[in-house]
């Protein structure tokens, strides 16, 4: 195999500084009245991310610098981590806005469940291109996805969603991997047994069912109902960035889970739908260097960068338009989230790594 560097995929490389320019604008104007009320700093919650961008882009250098074969050594290690560090949160994590997801060190916090995401993806797409070179059957392919559960039990303990996203990764690299659909077909049957084991037994999950029903009949409901007064009242350009009146304490939290709406409020229905389309040629792109990639390894990794970054915009905006009950999943590259962004722009060097090979 030649593993001479070649030109990576300056069309994603773009799209993808597109995307980090426009998620820390609309970050601005969105945190700008939160920061202010908690921190007196109005740009407090733009500094944070903007330096977690600066750690994340020098991640996505060196990543994609890196031959993504040597990387593959490292699968092991690195999803054996992800279950180390989603223990200790379970024990030691610390609780925020009631959900016990990140681990403090001073003044730094870190979700090891972002860390989870390329841990998985790596760690699948190592163990099932090995598994095609060995030409073993299907029974090893259902071995090797049985040791994703652990990780996906501990996940989904505080954060449901990272789970649906993780099992979702999981169930694209066996579809894109095995010619057959029974894999496909029970991985998929399997993870929605496993989500609705987790939903019986947290009755606060059955809870959001029940607001995302009816919305108007629940305290907790309020966040839903403001989104969707933020989305109603953008029209079709939107008030302008930062004018919107619902980030002003209406919608809760805005610049996290439901910054979609704020984008739909001040950019409108056109910003939004520029947003989407940007989404849309990125996937795209992870979907071309994934056909094009010159091995199956390099074929499954940028599969699973695509079918992460697609679950969590899908969810994402699902969640925003009342479409599927609350899970309290981020946009990514745009909503606020110092880990979040790392491991993203991390993946990103994955894909344009694999690109120079294509």
């Amino acid at each position: 195999m030649d593993r001479k560097k070649g030109t990576m995929d300056h069309t994603l490389l773009i799209l993808v500084v597109i995307l980090i320019v426009f998620g820390l604008t609309v970050l601005l104007s969105t945190s700008a009245y939160n920061g202010q009320v908690k921190f007196s700093d109005p740009a407090s919650y733009f500094k944070k991310q903007f330096f977690a961008t600066i750690l994340g882009v020098v991640a996505m250098y060196v990543v994609a610098e890196m031959d993504y074969h040597d990387l593959e050594k490292w699968a092991g290690a690195a999803y054996l981590l992800s279950l180390v560090l989603s223990t200790l949160v379970l024990f030691v994590g610390a609780s925020i806005n009631g959900s016990r997801r990140w681990l403090s060190l001073g003044p730094l916090s870190f979700q090891p469940s972002e860390f989870a995401k390329p841990a998985v993806i790596l760690f699948l797409a190592r163990t099932i291109s090995r598994r095609e070179k060995k030409k073993k059957g299907m029974l090893e392919l259902f071995r090797t996805l049985v040791l994703i559960l652990p990780i996906v039990g501990l996940v989904g303990t505080s954060n449901l969603s990272t789970a649906v996203i993780i099992l979702g990764i999981a169930v694209i690299l066996v579809f894109v991997s095995s010619p057959f659909y029974l894999p496909f077909v029970g991985l998929f049957g399997a993870g929605a047994g496993f989500m609705g084991i987790f939903l019986g037994l947290e009755s606060y999950r059955l809870e959001r069912i029940a607001i995302w029903r009816d919305p108007e009949s629940y305290e907790k409901g309020f966040q839903t109902i403001q989104g969707l007064y933020a989305i109603g009242s953008g029209g079709l350009f939107g008030t302008g960035l930062g004018g919107s009146i619902q980030k002003l304490g209406f919608v809760p939290e805005a610049q996290n889970d439901m910054i979609f709406s704020i984008i739909c409020e001040e950019l409108g229905l056109v910003g939004a739908g520029i947003l989407l389309l940007l989404f849309l040629v990125l996937i795209w792109r992870f979907f071309l260097v994934s056909v094009h990639a010159p091995d199956l390894l390099g074929s499954l990794i940028a599969a699973g960068v695509m079918g992460h970054i697609s679950i969590q915009v899908i969810l994402n905006v699902a969640v925003v338009t009342n479409t599927i009950p609350n899970t309290g999943i981020t946009l990514p590259f745009v909503s606020y989230g110092g880990t979040s962004i790392l491991f993203l722009l991390a993946e990103m060097g994955l894909v344009l790594g694999i690109s120079r090979k294509c």
